[in-house]
């Protein structure tokens, strides 16, 4: 297969990476039977819907940008994919005996570099997958995040948001993982000494990531100011009103026990809401 060819069909970093990479020029086609997944794939999970598409578009025009492979280490007649798994499993709904393959002489980190790529440029990690991958390349071949920053052409300050992700306590990490929590609200809860609680009263809500943003703020307001300052109580019943309601509330309540409640709110909707629970209640 003509290298400049392959080059063109595939993205700016992938033909760049290519093109730093020996390329077997025999085949190019393989059996579907002789792939088997990356190993160092950072993406984890396949929208069932998009791959019936991709499935329909390869039954319709068959696959027009063929799969990277090399061979593979573990199993010595088969072939390992690099970048291309999504396409390899619509290439099997489709009914296909076979794809169009390039074959690499890639090495551990050269797989792992056509993966992020493919996925990176394509958006097709999450958050979470996507950091994954950059602690591997910090880990397991000694980049630093400044050399992540370069490969990918992401800001360092990106990379390092993103690594942040993996901080979250792992009970968070698999709320993630079975799209139980958004990618959104996960970025809320990161540097949060109590983000487990936090992630289930969001789950127990069904909060969306800008009525999270508030709650969180609400509860960061509420565990600044000392016990000593509010009685227990108080604090009890304003925190089960903002949990009710997605609202910042305060109570003030004094030693005759006289005192306002005062809602707060940043927009006409939520001035709605107010005026609505108002009605329904009175």
């Amino acid at each position: 297969m003509d290298s400049n060819k392959i080059k063109r069909g595939l993205g700016r970093g992938l033909s760049s990476l290519i093109g730093e990479t020996k390329i077997e020029s025999q085949k190019n086609r393989l059996g579907v039977s002789d792939l088997v997944p990356n190993k160092h794939q950072p993406r984890k999970t396949f929208d069932e819907n998009s791959l019936n598409e991709l499935t329909n578009s390869i039954k319709e025009r068959g696959i027009l940008q063929p799969i990277i492979v090399r061979r593979s280490n573990d199993k010595q007649t088969k072939f390992e994919i690099i970048a291309g798994e999504r396409r390899w499993l619509a290439a099997q709904k489709a009914g296909l005996h076979d794809v169009p393959v390039v074959i690499t002489e890639a090495d551990d980190l050269r797989s792992l570099e056509f993966a992020i790529v493919e996925n990176v440029q394509r958006h097709d990690l999450n958050p979470l997958e996507e950091a994954q991958g950059y602690k591997k390349l910090i880990e397991e071949f000694s980049y630093d995040q400044e050399k992540v920053s370069k490969f990918i052409g992401k800001s360092r300050s990106y990379i390092s948001n993103a690594l942040r992700l993996l901080s979250l306590p792992d009970e968070v990490i698999k709320l993630i993982e079975n799209q139980k929590l958004s990618p959104g609200h996960a970025k809320i809860l990161v540097g949060l000494e109590n983000a487990n609680f936090i992630a289930n009263k969001i789950i127990e809500k069904k909060l969306s990531v800008r009525q999270s943003e508030n709650f969180v703020k609400i509860f960061k307001n509420r565990k600044q100011k000392s016990s000593n300052t509010k009685d227990a109580n108080i604090m009890h019943l304003e925190m089960s009103i903002v949990n009710k309601i997605g609202l910042n509330v305060e109570i003030k309540n004094k030693k005759n026990n006289k005192g306002k409640i005062t809602f707060e709110y940043k927009d006409l909707d939520q001035l709605n809401k107010i005026i609505d629970i108002v009605k329904r209640n009175y």
